[in-house]
């Protein structure tokens, strides 16, 4: 353990000159790591007058200074220009990859340029080469990965394979990077960046060591969150049924988004419920490296060939989100054909969520006459999946001009072909919660137009006033607890454990007692810095929509309050506004 330094370790990449380096970046008492590092380096790095897909741009994968120090501290993130937004952005991701960063020795791999042709990069502790994989255009996911494996064998437990299907290759505004075949760098478009750089796919060795800080506190500390985590009831849930838990119960508050939102419950929930995809497709869970839950639940999908004997048989990875878009929005009710309908999404490299919806919106506007078959090519209709199977192929190659447009988002397309009153959208293609005005108003105007910016949703369900005021500076707080989590980087499922308290604690544990000291004023930083990246490189508060088709929602609650939802979209935005104005740059680096 590195205690002794006060920057970040990152590894810079550039493809098109083909060297790399080293960089001692920053100060880790400023960004922290993870969400603040990849933003102090893009605020370093980035090119505010290119576009997203601009190959000098930078594509920054981040750690922070608790990874594979404590359970949880699991995952990766992912910081880019998208390609969907336009703006400064992040995904998360687990699988291997961070505990191979950290065994490679780095805090941060930042990859800029672009190869000459399609690429496979690997590193390691002593490792950096970039490999021609020309034979590889066009391939899957799966099959991209089978081949990439045969990289760094000697450092296969340690070894992490991330890589982009067709859609990434293809420039797809949501096309996804795959982490360890069931993990995801999913929203906002990292694929497509990765794409431009002409680079199939990175394999991270993970073939150093690094050592435990010394001394009682940090090994006394470990052990007490280790029971905290795997002796109480914290981590239940997501290690029983997983997230898939969620849609009876938001079923039941009428706040499950079903065929595109236009109703909130369905009596037919018990074919997608999690406890059916336990009992009928659960076939293993498994976990990110360093995590002692198993949260990722491996489903067995069985396809049957035309001879009444033959089958084939695949393991696909599900959760909530995933059944959500690709089954409820769709009117899908058999689990089988959610699993296959989430195979073909992972082999073409899409996100599950934004394609999901995106396909939502269609059926809808073709239910409305909006569009026809000329535009879709296939029959596509709510609650029959071989359409919703075969326009995912259509949307991931660009078929035609409509899923050309449909590849840039739904709401997009709705501005040219029609229907944006109904386009499921906020900020990006929606997530599962129809919980009302103050998650509607988080998705949309939030950083990551995530559900995972803020507890929106937890607000709707327990708060019964409506204070804007109140609602907004809960959402402004929450967010700051959780850049504190992504800045170590823990997973979001742990937020329960890991509050600022704790994390000064484990940051003291292992003798960074300046990060522990100043973790507040560290972390409000952070927070507006983010805010200012996204700004500077394009975000409108005033441009934000929220389609008609949510104030129409009713939940539980009743109809939706749209006065009591303009008074948090207003108090939100000056808020938002507040923090960008007082974002500063943080300090640079020099060569190692």
């Amino acid at each position: 353990m590195r205690t002794d330094q006060t920057w970040s370790r990152v590894l810079h990449v550039d493809l098109e000159s083909g060297r790399s380096h080293v960089l001692q970046f920053g100060s880790r008492a400023e960004h922290l790591g993870g969400s603040g590092l990849a933003a102090a380096l893009y605020s370093r790095y980035g090119l505010l007058d290119a576009p997203a897909l601009d190959p000098r741009q930078p594509l920054i994968f981040a750690v922070g200074p608790l990874t594979g120090l404590f359970p949880l501290m699991s995952k990766t993130v992912c910081g880019f220009r998208s390609p969907y937004t336009g703006e400064w952005a992040e995904s998360h991701a687990g699988g291997r990859l961070a505990l191979s960063l950290r065994f490679a020795g780095y805090d941060a791999l930042m990859v800029t340029g672009a190869a000459r042709g399609l690429s496979a990069l690997i590193v390691g502790a002593r490792t950096v080469d970039l490999h021609d994989v020309a034979y590889l255009r066009g391939a899957d996911v799966f099959s991209t990965g089978k081949y990439l494996r045969r990289f760094g064998r000697e450092s296969s437990g340690h070894r992490s394979c991330i890589r982009i299907g067709p859609a990434g290759e293809q420039g797809i505004s949501y096309a996804c990077i795959n982490v360890d075949s069931f993990r995801h760098f999913g929203r906002l478009g990292a694929g497509a960046v990765m794409g431009a750089k002409n680079l199939k796919g990175i394999v991270v060795l993970g073939d150093g060591s690094y050592r435990l800080p010394e001394g009682k506190a940090y090994p006394k500390l470990m052990r007490e969150l280790y029971k905290d985590i795997t002796g109480t009831d914290k981590m239940r849930k997501y290690h029983d049924l997983g997230t898939p838990a969620n849609l009876t119960a938001l079923n039941g508050l009428n706040a499950l988004p079903w065929n595109n939102l236009q109703k909130t419950t369905d009596e037919r929930i018990d074919g997608i419920s999690g406890e059916t995809f336990a009992d009928r497709f659960l076939l293993r869970q498994t976990a990110c490296a360093g995590c002692p839950v198993g949260c990722i639940h491996i489903g067995l999908l069985r396809q049957q060939f035309a001879s009444d004997h033959e089958f084939l048989y695949k393991q696909v990875s599900y959760d909530y989100e995933s059944i959500f878009s690709q089954g409820t929005m769709l009117g899908l009710t058999d689990g089988s054909d959610v699993l296959a309908l989430l195979d073909e999404t992972e082999k073409l490299g899409l996100d599950c969520m934004s394609s999901g919806v995106a396909l939502a919106w269609v059926a809808e506007a073709v239910e409305k006459g909006v569009i026809t078959e000329r535009e879709t090519l296939v029959p596509i209709r709510f609650g029959e999946v071989q359409g919703f199977m075969e326009a995912l192929r259509h949307i991931a190659m660009g078929s035609n001009e409509f899923y050309r447009t449909l590849g840039t988002g739904a709401l997009k397309a709705a501005d040219v072909y029609g229907g944006a009153e109904y386009a499921c959208v906020l900020g990006q293609e929606m997530a599962g919660y129809a919980t009302g005005e103050v998650f509607f108003v988080a998705q949309a105007y939030g950083f990551r137009h995530s559900h995972l910016d803020s507890g929106g949703y937890a607000w709707d369900q327990s708060s019964k006033e409506k204070d804007a005021r109140k609602a907004v500076d809960f959402l402004v707080d929450d967010e700051y607890k959780r850049i504190l989590i992504n800045c170590m980087v823990s997973c979001m499922f742990a937020r329960a454990t890991y509050g600022p308290e704790r994390i000064a604690e484990c940051l003291a544990s292992v003798g960074l007692t300046d990060l522990a000291d100043g973790l507040e004023t560290a972390g409000r930083a952070v927070q507006a810095l983010r805010w200012k990246l996204k700004f500077d490189t394009g975000f409108d508060v005033d441009a934000v929509r929220i389609p008609k088709r949510y104030t129409e929602v009713v939940t539980w609650k009743g109809a939706i309050d749209t006065t009591y939802m303009d008074a948090v979209r207003t108090t939100y935005a000056a808020a938002i506004r507040e923090l960008a104005a007082s974002g500063q740059p943080m300090s640079g680096s020099e060569d190692a």
